[in-house]
């Protein structure tokens, strides 16, 4: 096998590394680990027709029927195993990553996605699975209707009446993502659109398909020039999502968490409240506010749908970058559900978005930093700053990279999962003290490196 292995979601790689020989091999496994019946999809990147075939291969050639969605967002394809009924879902997406880049998640019937624990069990069943004998390859066909059996899905959880009756302006960045795709949700709902970059484009000519506040500039001006009520924007697979508001403001992911956890409270929600160590304390104030608890776990869409499907009363698990798993319709990050449900929260409450944001969230100041590292490095690295952080700091986290906690704050570092990088990410009242503190643990990571 290449060099190439599950990480915090999923197989990710270039195509050197992650090519059709190790789709067709996955696939493969995957079909063993998953069952009879396997949904898959794939987003618009130029190598994810040539994966997917492979991979659709792999599975047909050990007996696992395939239903080929094709190009759909990735909280669709997690969702349709619920709605038709399937043993599990793969999907050929980056979600964020460059153009170069391609990535096969995996998602079971219970809809967990695999973790890179889990996945190694997979990665077994590669050395030694065989194909089934020609009379028991599995059966293909076509599913078309995913994406609008998905807004359907949508509309049912969102209150259309009152979007219809305030008919709010909102400009949507689909970023040439699949986002493209679910438009006619937001249209369709009461919500007066203007689309940018509203095609599926394997360039992402538009802008770079992770949507952080210097690649949305154009949306930012967009939306204080047309006077819109903000701006949405979603990242290359649709599972992740921030705002614009009407100010121009970017609203990170972690104030996308924490609308998210508002539009519960006002709902009357009660009950517990996932979150990864990386996630703003935004959102966890306003858990603890409303009388939720606040349940961590590791980084990673797979450890926060282990952990809703382990925990009892859990109304939303959500994470930094603006992923939000709704339960009540699928233990996947769904990007369309999270923004519908802003959306319905900004026109019930009758304020502007800037307003609520500055009443209703505490007011953090979060930074984050990227260093790029090879994967043999990241445990001696992470190893030193364990060491270096117990020293510097009375409490310590160590669930998932390295958090501490001090008086006004919190920073932690941690090695990617995805990626040949440690990220550092660091929170505090004072936006320069935020900025300190992770510069101070940036510069010792470049040390121990």
């Amino acid at each position: 096998m290449a060099d190439v292995h599950f990480g915090t979601n999923g197989i990710r790689g270039t195509f050197e590394d992650l090519n059709p020989e190790l789709a067709l091999k996955l696939g493969k496994a995957i079909g063993r680990y998953l069952g009879k019946n396997v949904g898959v999809g794939r987003d618009g990147r130029k190598t994810g027709l040539c994966l997917k075939n492979a991979l659709v291969s792999g599975l047909l050639s050990v007996g696992s029927n395939v239903i080929d969605f094709d190009v759909v967002p990735s909280p669709t394809a997690e969702l349709m195993i619920k709605e038709m009924g399937l043993d599990g879902v793969a999907v050929v997406t980056a979600s964020h990553n460059p153009p170069e880049w391609n990535a096969i998640k995996v998602t079971d019937r219970k809809m967990i996605a695999i973790s890179r624990e889990r996945g190694a069990k997979i990665e077994k069943i590669m050395e030694k699975v065989k194909s089934a004998s020609w009379e028991k390859v599995g059966e293909y066909r076509m599913e078309r209707n995913a994406v609008r059996r998905h807004m359907e899905r949508i509309m049912g959880f969102v209150d259309a009446k009152a979007i219809r009756e305030r008919k709010p302006f909102f400009i949507l960045d689909c970023g040439n993502g699949t986002a493209s795709l679910m438009v006619e949700l937001f249209k369709e709902s009461g919500v007066n659109v203007i689309t940018m970059n509203d095609y599926v484009d394997w360039r992402f000519p538009g802008r770079p398909s992770e949507p952080t506040e210097e690649s949305l500039a154009d949306l930012k001006k967009a939306v204080v020039e047309l006077k819109a009520d903000g701006g949405i924007a979603w990242d290359g697979d649709g599972d992740r999502v921030v705002f614009i508001d009407e100010k121009g403001n970017f609203l990170s992911g972690d104030k996308v968490v924490a609308l998210s956890l508002l539009k519960k409270a006002k709902e009357g929600g009660k009950g517990r409240f996932v979150t990864t160590v990386a996630t703003s304390m935004v959102a966890s104030e306003i858990a603890k506010k409303y009388g939720w608890d606040v349940v961590y776990t590791k980084v990673g869409a797979p450890y926060m749908s282990e952990k809703v499907a382990k925990t009892k009363n859990v109304i939303l698990a959500g994470e930094e970058v603006g992923g939000v798993i709704w339960p009540e319709i699928s233990l996947a990050k769904d990007g369309f559900m999270t923004a519908a449900k802003i959306v319905e929260l900004f026109v019930k409450d009758g304020r502007r978005l800037s307003e609520i944001v500055e009443k209703e969230l505490p007011e953090y100041h979060f930074v984050k930093t990227k260093i790029p590292c090879k994967n043999q490095e990241k445990k001696k690295i992470m190893e030193r700053i364990k060491k270096e952080m117990k020293k510097e700091y009375r409490r310590v986290i160590t669930i998932d990279g390295v958090r501490a906690e001090y008086e006004g704050g919190w920073v932690i570092v941690r090695a990617s999962g995805t990626e040949p990088i440690i990220r550092i990410f660091s929170e505090n009242r004072e936006e320069k003290k935020a900025k300190e503190v992770m510069e101070y643990w940036a510069g010792k990571v470049k040390k121990i490196k």
